[in-house]
């Protein structure tokens, strides 16, 4: 079966009434968190406002010659979608719509002056996405059965996000906080870091499993100081607190605090530089995003990686995706879940923002849908052309 088309496209959901009155806005209108931008004061802190944050979704349709179609989706707006357009597109279009280890290849090697790392690797998402997508409605498989099947009944799961006490009353039992801090604040930021994560400990219980996203807004040098003062509180682990990039910085803080988890990934994109944090051990958790690190294809091989060496792979918002609600449920070296908890408490996560077809959580746990492909409820009259006009993530973490 060959590939009739691929489009960029958007998505017009139906707006759907919300039923039920929020308690209290969300931590994501209102709590302060930084990123590497943050470094200067000028920049907002607040979730949407950050430069290098915006540029909306980008979905790929893939059409077969029976007429058959997949989604799939990555982020960052028009440069991933005028990389689809120009490289991806005119590649595969009239190739073996099954062939997708030959197909991501393909699209891997295409790249190569364009750099892997980067938009081209986040395009290559979207596109290998809609594949799988379509093979398993090809197949008339959920793509978790393409991946060799369920190895778990359900999912364990964590929340991400602020709203401790929601949390809890949902049913999580893992608990990620966010960073409101930059390295430049020295020890009055360490100080309110540090009563953030006392305060969150306490209230969450010493059972419970608690994890700081720092996502990439210290240097090594804080980052150690961080990883002291957060030892008493018995952290599961310390997210992304380098840029990508530094791989002797990474190398550094681990051997500096070898009782701290490290776990990172969702800005590293492609094989290659996970394959670097692992043959260094400098890394206890590999993150990588299925919508920024070049697709389910990438992410299998940056699993196997990490399987290899005895790494857990928990992809970045794979609870807040179909695409890694079916990584997870497939995956024996997979054992948690993010799930970004952004929607305002008291709102049931089953009238919150989600993709029609996707699972949501009940008791801190979740189970994919068993319809074909990735599940997807996207009638095809939703479907519109890539305007280029962007939209926000239906997460965004």
């Amino acid at each position: 079966m060959k590939i009739k088309s691929i489009q960029t496209v958007r998505i017009e959901l139906p707006k759907q009434e919300q039923k039920t009155r929020p308690r209290r806005d969300t931590w994501n209108k209102t709590s302060p968190r930084s990123l590497p931008i943050n470094y200067y004061p000028e920049f907002s802190r607040l979730p949407g406002k950050m430069p290098g944050m915006g540029g909306g979704e980008v979905w790929v349709k893939i059409t077969a010659e029976d007429g058959t179609w997949g989604l799939g989706s990555c982020s960052f707006g028009a440069p991933s979608a005028s990389v689809i357009d120009n490289v991806y597109m005119p590649l595969l279009e009239g190739r073996d719509c099954l062939a997708t280890e030959y197909l991501n290849d393909l699209m891997w090697r295409s790249i190569q002056r364009l750099g892997d790392a980067g938009h081209a690797t986040v395009a290559k998402s979207a596109v290998d996405l809609a594949l799988w997508d379509l093979k398993g409605k090809l197949f008339d498989l959920p793509v978790y059965r393409l991946l060799g099947g369920p190895c778990r009944e359900a999912i364990d799961l964590y929340a991400t996000g602020d709203d401790l006490d929601w949390g809890m009353e949902l049913g999580f039992k893992a608990f990620k906080l966010t960073n409101p801090i930059q390295y430049r604040e020295g020890t009055e930021g360490l100080n309110r870091l540090e009563g953030k994560v006392a305060a969150a400990r306490e209230e969450i219980g010493p059972d419970a499993d608690l994890m700081l996203n720092a996502v990439m807004s210290y240097n090594l040098d804080y980052a150690v100081q961080v990883a002291e003062r957060l030892r008493p509180f018995r952290m599961r682990w310390l997210e992304e607190p380098l840029i990508p990039g530094d791989l002797e910085a990474h190398i550094a803080l681990k051997k500096a605090c070898p009782w701290m988890p490290i776990a990172t990934g969702e800005d590293h994109h492609g094989r290659i530089a996970f394959r670097q944090l692992v043959e260094h051990r400098c890394v206890d958790v590999l993150q990588p995003d299925l919508k920024w690190c070049g697709g389910l294809s990438e992410a299998v091989k940056i699993y196997t990686i990490g399987e290899a060496t005895g790494i857990q792979t928990i992809p970045h918002g794979g609870a807040n995706t179909p695409f890694g609600q079916h990584f997870a449920m497939a995956m024996p070296e997979s054992l948690l879940a993010e799930f970004w908890l952004g929607s305002d408490p008291g709102i049931p996560l089953e009238e919150a923002n989600c993709l029609p077809g996707m699972a949501v959580p009940k008791d801190g746990k979740l189970i994919p849908s068993d319809a074909p492909g990735f599940g997807l409820g996207i009638e095809e009259d939703w479907i519109k052309p890539y305007s280029g006009s962007g939209g926000s993530e239906y997460y965004a973490n």
